[in-house]
Order: structure tokens, then sequence, then C-alpha cells
């Protein structure tokens, strides 16, 4: 059973813009009291009072150099602390957006997203998909419920080019007339069989991603779990990055072989 008692002390010791501060700048490197009240413009009286506080919560510890530095415990609490920041910078957007099926593993990671910018609006949605494809030279991943016509050709183009491309869509996929006939005419099935394209299934997408080796993007649907193209959010960041590709991974291991009878126009 969980010790609420002391967990809430931890957060007590952590309401401090201050004290958040000075974490998130040993996470950096070591640095003394007069080196972050400079930083901070605060007295270094204010920056010893909160250094002490920490010492006593082992959040950080005096170094032989007259340093301070991060604990085990203080540099642990720091990779938690963007989960909260991430949530409550986004708040807004998960008052109407939820997480779907999205598995508790990659919840508990949810502040490797931190470090990201929300697009909105549908045009500009669809435009950075586009930029995704164009910029990718080594793959193109995919976790959709859909598949605009405007981005086939461009991920035709891109495989034509020696890019990878999988592709994970769900069984109830709003599929656009004239999806087959464009299909045929790029050139698209000499690619599948070839196995340059490769495609799967899910019985349900609700969090969707797209990425390529450089960039990323992560849509989360609304409340009743149906994806919302309206907004997503995209990065170049590192954590974001590896984040969406993580998940694509375990969509693909978890998913069944793709069945075109299940789509339907």
């Amino acid at each position: 059973m969980i010790n609420f008692e002391n967990t809430s002390a931890e957060f007590l010791e952590l309401a401090s813009e201050v004290r958040l501060k000075i974490l998130f700048e040993l996470v950096e490197k070591p640095s003394r009291i007069t080196t972050l009240a400079k930083k901070f413009n605060v007295s270094a009286q204010e920056i010893h009072r909160n250094f002490e506080r920490m010492v006593n919560t082992g959040l950080i510890s005096k170094q032989k150099d007259n340093n301070y530095g991060l604990t085990t415990f203080g540099r642990a609490m720091c990779t938690q602390i963007h989960s909260v920041s991430y949530l409550s910078q986004n708040k807004k957007y998960f008052s109407n957006h939820g997480f779907g099926n999205l598995s508790p593993k990659f919840l508990r990671r949810i502040g490797d997203l931190s470090n990201s910018e929300e697009i909105t609006g549908v045009a500009k949605v669809l435009e950075t998909w586009k930029k995704i494809y164009r910029s990718a030279d080594e793959y193109i991943f995919n976790v959709l419920d859909e598949t605009p016509l405007d981005l086939i050709e461009l991920m035709i183009k891109r495989v034509k080019r020696g890019t990878k491309y999988r592709h994970i869509i769900s069984e109830n996929a709003s599929i656009p007339k004239g999806r087959k006939k464009l299909l045929e005419k790029s050139g698209f099935y000499p690619l599948l069989e070839s196995e340059k394209i490769q495609r799967r299934m899910l019985n349900s997408v609700q969090v969707s991603v797209i990425l390529n080796e450089n960039s990323a993007a992560l849509m989360f649907p609304d409340l009743t779990g149906k994806p919302d193209l309206r907004s997503m959010f995209y990065s170049k960041d590192e954590s974001f990055h590896e984040w969406c590709l993580d998940y694509f991974k375990h969509c693909w291991n978890i998913s069944d072989p793709f069945k075109e009878f299940k789509l339907k126009e």
C-alpha cells in the first residue's frame, strides 16, 4: 500500500518555483549557492534556505568542492516532474481529449512529450503530416485511423527513393472513394509485394502517431475515444520521438495481418 503521508511531504517540498528551478539546474551540473543566486536574481540567503530544505529532504547533497548536486533520489524525482509539467501545461487540451486505449506503460512516460508544440487546425495538421513525409529518408511509420488520399502519392515517391514504409490502420477506418484506383495507378502494389511497403491492422486506433527518423507527431482522441484531426503534438525532440517510436513498435507487435476486405469505402 502506498504511504501517502510520505508522498504528500515530497510534493510539499517540490511546491516552490525556486526549488524546481534549482533542481533542473543541478540536472545539468553541480553548482554553488552564489552562482544560482546570480542566475535567478535572488539573494544568496534565499538560495541557501532552499538548499537546506532540499538537503534535509534528500534531493540534493553538498559535495567536497562546496558545489551542490542531485542525489540519486533527486535525479529520479526530476524525471517524474516532467510528467506533471506536461499535463499541467496542457490542462486545457486534456479537458476535451483523453488517452483512449493507451497502455499504462506509455502513460507513465508521458513526461517525455514535454518538448513539443501543439499544432491546431485540420489544414495545419495535414500540412505537418506532409512535412514529415517529405523529409523522410530512412522510414515513415504510421498508426492512423485513416489515410488522406493526398498522402498516398507522397508516400509512393519516398518509397521509390528507398524510404521504408510501415503503416497500421484501424479495421473500421474511413476509406475515401477512389483509393484503390489511386493505389493501382501509383504503383503501390508492386512495392507492397516487394515488402518495401508493409501494413497491418488494429481492431481500433485511438491514439495516432506519424513519424520519420527525425520528427514525430502524436494525436490523442476526444473524450469518446474517436480520433481528432483538429490538433496534434509535433516535435523533433529526442525523448518525444523515442516515445512515439516505442508506441509504434508496440502497436506493430500486437497488430494483425492486413485484410483488405475489412475496409469499406
